[in-house]
This record gives structure tokens, C-alpha cells and sequence, in this order.
């Protein structure tokens, strides 16, 4: 065998090894997005045409959404909305309707509180499904019915209203964001406050032992 088919088989090999790594890298990216995102994922393949497009669309919205300022509502905020949003369930006994577009306006107000950005209703969806998927889909069958709302039967309503509830609860509790699936909450792992000097977030110390991470490696990833 010469020295030119021997760098033909070569160069023929390493093609083929570089096509197997692309093709596992490609797996693993969409193994992880299926995870992440769920029924999402596959609503956004139809909606985009292409799983490539997906995918460019699922990671673009990660990489917008990550450079948010999202914070909790404080104990005031809390209150406040708390208290509109039973205002806004009693309202539905009369008046349907209009109890299911406040509820829609309650829960734009809510987002933008914590450090969502205006948006039209996609965008706000789309930003919801990258660390609250479980509920940014109950936020989008509740705006659906509140689109055809004059056509919508009280039942309907009434199962759009639960739909915002459902989200409503998760935005004021704030709830935990974990992206890298650590189970510490992201928002104390990149704003760690560290008084003391001791390499461990203060308010992880702070917390019930039940509820803090093993390992000061596990904090700090």
C-alpha cells in the first residue's frame, strides 16, 4: 500500500471520526433541550418547520432570557398582588369576562415587577417556558381562551382563570430556578452574598440545615 492510500484512508477516517462526534454532540444538544423544554420543544419544531431551526430559536431564547434581571417579589409586592388577584376571583362571579382580562393584565404586571421585559404575549411565553415550562404552557391555553373570549362559554373561562392561577402562584412564590439541574437555586450560585469571608453564600448558612447544599463545591459548581 503507497503513501497516498494510506493518507486517503486516513483523511477518509478522521472524516468519518469528526461525522460521529458531530452527530453524538447533536444528540446530546437534543436530548438536552427535549428535557428542558418538554411538549415545548416539539410545539416549537411544528411552529419552526425544521428541528434545526427549533433548536437555534430554544437556545437563543436560554441565552436572552439568562441576561435577565429576574428577581423574587418582596413581602410588599407579594401582598399587593396577592390581594388583587382575589379581588379578581370574586369579580368572576359577575363578570367573567372581564375577572379573566384582569387576570391576563394581573400576570403581565407581575412579570414585568420581577424583571420581565414588555413584550407581546409570544415573547413573554416564550421567555416563561426557558425556567417555568410546567406553568408557561397553563399561560398560553388561558391566553388562548381569553383571545376568544366573546365565543367562550363561563366553563371556559372559568378553566382559563385556573390556567392563570397556576402561573400567578408560581410568580409570587418566586420559585427555584435550577438550569444546570444542581438543586441549588441559580440566583444564589451567580449573586452569592459572602460577608464573612468564608467562601459560603450567607443566605445558604441562614438557612435550615435541611435546606442547604452539602458540599461548599456543590454551591459553587
Amino acid at each position: 500500500m503507497d503513501n497516498t492510500t494510506i493518507l486517503v484512508i486516513a483523511a477518509v477516517a478522521v472524516v468519518v471520526l469528526l461525522l460521529i462526534l458531530w452527530m453524538a454532540m447533536r444528540k446530546k444538544r437534543t436530548d438536552a433541550l427535549r428535557d428542558q423544554y418538554g411538549d415545548e420543544y416539539d410545539r416549537t419544531v411544528e411552529d419552526r418547520g425544521s428541528t434545526d431551526k427549533a433548536e437555534r430559536d430554544l437556545i437563543e431564547r436560554e441565552k436572552r432570557v439568562h441576561q435577565f434581571d429576574i428577581r423574587p417579589l418582596d413581602a410588599s409586592e407579594r401582598e399587593r398582588f396577592t390581594g388583587e388577584w382575589t379581588e379578581t376571583k370574586a369579580l368572576f362571579v359577575d363578570a367573567p369576562n372581564e375577572a379573566v382580562l384582569r387576570a391576563d393584565r394581573l400576570l403581565t404586571n407581575v412579570m414585568q415587577t420581577r424583571g420581565f421585559p414588555m413584550a407581546d404575549f409570544d415573547r413573554r411565553y416564550e421567555d416563561l417556558t426557558v425556567d417555568y415550562g410546567d406553568v408557561a404552557r397553563h399561560y398560553r391555553a388561558g391566553h388562548e381562551i381569553a383571545d376568544r373570549q366573546h365565543d367562550a362559554s363561563t366553563e371556559d373561562l372559568r378553566q382559563a382563570l385556573n390556567h392563570y392561577e397556576k402561573l400567578f402562584a408560581e410568580m409570587v412564590s418566586g420559585g427555584k430556578v435550577d438550569r444546570d439541574g444542581d438543586g441549588i437555586d441559580d440566583r444564589v450560585e451567580t449573586r452569592r452574598i459572602d460577608r464573612d469571608g468564608d467562601g459560603v453564600d450567607d443566605r445558604v448558612e441562614a438557612a435550615p440545615a435541611s435546606e442547604r447544599p452539602h458540599t461548599t463545591k456543590s454551591l459553587l459548581g
